[in-house]
């Protein structure tokens, strides 16, 4: 990436941009991103329901088989943080095309996996092209779309952000019913190819200006032990609060984690005085980043808590089939990706407040009406609150997201993007384990779901809800000015 005049619009990863390009050029970029990140975050989401079919198919046990989700998503803890580098030393089009190499090599070798293990290799795989994707398509976007179009454009990236993982347990379900598990990977590498040579040949409109960045060779092994032992601690709390851990103890990897993570960013703030830090950690002096960057955390913190919790609910409270879960939450994700880029345009003319105050009041209120639920409520009602609920995050993750990169200047884009993706990932993990662990510790019946447990995980999200409308009136009132000074 690089970084030049606030006045001056850039292409994508950092390309300067003539003022007259044509838009159709640029549209075409960003929808070939969008779809990329939309095919990868799909294939991350359908191995969850999947897991059942390979304990018996590959003859693994269910802790084994966790690995193929653990595994997926520490992968992408250890590499997110290293793309605020990675997107400034090298083109957008270099980036882009080695993350849909790995994803297809990945997926091609799922495939074709004869046992357990190759798979998980794969799923590494998969995941190391997953992980540049998501950052490479906001920097792409603030440094490719004009100021006063960016909210509108930044909503296409709800598309990724729900509507694949509202899609992804339906449409695995569709598959292994009638296919079989690997036909999950069949029906992927034909789409991840045909995107790989669509970027060969589009891309090549972006002239890529680069910055010879030094690599900290340091600080790559303590990001890894930072991030990944902060997602691997989170997630085995979860699965030891559903009784399904065994073996290493989550306070260790916790406390790994939180002791790298010390060093990491005492290394990153005495490397980014000379402008060498592997993460640019001079975000985090913005306060209007700083602000959005907590309201996102919050809120994935709902989301994903609200993804695990609901289908527990649906299944093992109301008795009905996991078909039925997929089907119940997959209004909601199609309502907020539907809903995303009107919202950004909402946001173009009038900020972030008036779309992140009365979103964060819709978010409460959902939360509170799901701790009345109960083994007699109608499936209708699930389906109304959880809509309620994607629509009330729909409302801040578009203009929280676009404020919050926007606020800043140019040459700090790619980090802020990687420090946003990667706190996303942290906060998810940390969401799953809260709600879970309050769920089984208020259950009465031994740790299974139950009325009680989910109506007292249901009261942990409403208060933090309660929180996230507290802090949602720091929000900016006006669009931010990205690449120069913040709006006030």
């Amino acid at each position: 990436m690089t970084t030049g005049p606030s006045t001056d619009t850039q292409g994508a990863g950092g390309a300067a941009v003539s003022p007259d390009r044509p838009p159709a050029t640029t549209q075409v970029i960003i929808a070939l991103l969008v779809g990329s990140a939309f095919v990868m975050i799909l294939n991350e989401t359908i191995m969850s329901v999947a897991l059942p079919v390979l304990i018996v198919d590959l003859q693994v046990s269910a802790g084994t088989a966790q690995w193929l989700t653990s595994g997926f998503l520490l992968t992408m803890a250890v590499v997110i943080p290293i793309t605020g580098f990675l997107l400034q030393r090298f083109p957008a089009r270099a980036i882009f095309l080695t993350s849909m190499v790995l994803f297809s090599a990945g997926t091609l070798l799922a495939a074709l996996a004869p046992g357990f293990g190759v798979l998980l290799a794969a799923r590494v795989v998969q995941a190391c092209g997953t992980a540049v994707m998501i950052p490479l398509l906001m920097t792409t976007i603030m440094t490719l779309v004009p100021a006063e179009r960016r909210g509108q454009t930044m909503g296409t990236i709800s598309i990724v952000i729900a509507v694949a993982p509202a899609v992804g347990p339906t449409l695995s379900g569709v598959i292994l019913s009638t296919l079989g598990w690997r036909w999950m990977f069949w029906i992927v590498l034909p789409i991840a190819l045909l995107a790989l040579a669509a970027g060969a040949t589009w891309l090549r409109v972006a002239d890529d200006r680069t910055r010879p960045v030094p690599l900290d060779v340091l600080s790559v092994p303590l990001s890894a032990l930072a991030f990944a032992g902060l997602v691997y601690g989170l997630s085995l709390i979860g699965e030891a609060a559903r009784g399904g851990h065994g073996g290493i103890p989550p306070w260790l990897p916790l406390v790994v984690g939180i002791v790298a993570m010390v060093a990491f960013v005492y290394r990153q703030v005495r490397l980014q005085r000379r402008d060498a830090a592997l993460l640019d950690l001079r975000p985090f002096t913005n306060r209007r980043f700083t602000v959005s960057l907590v309201l996102v955390a919050l809120g994935f913190m709902s989301l994903f808590g609200a993804i695990i919790m609901m289908p527990l609910y649906i299944q093992d409270v109301l008795g009905r089939s996991a078909f039925v879960a997929g089907l119940v939450v997959l209004p909601g994700g199609l309502a907020m990706g539907f809903l995303g880029p009107f919202i950004g345009r909402v946001y173009d003319r009038h900020g972030a407040r008036r779309l992140v105050l009365p979103g964060s009041v819709l978010l409460a209120a959902a939360m509170w009406m799901m701790t009345t639920l109960d083994a007699g409520s109608p499936i209708w009602e699930v389906v109304v609150l959880q809509t309620a609920m994607m629509v009330s995050l729909a409302m801040m993750f578009t203009p929280l997201m676009t404020d919050s990169l926007g606020s800043l200047p140019g040459h700090l884009y790619s980090h802020g993007s990687a420090i946003l993706t990667t706190l996303q990932q942290v906060a998810g993990a940390a969401g799953t384990a809260l709600f879970v662990t309050v769920m089984t510790l208020s259950s009465a019946s031994g740790g299974a779901p139950d009325v009680p447990g989910v109506s007292a995980a249901f009261t942990v999200a409403a208060v933090v809800a309660v929180v996230v409308v507290g802090v949602a009136f720091f929000t900016g009132k006006e669009p931010a000015n990205a690449g120069g000074p913040p709006a006030h």
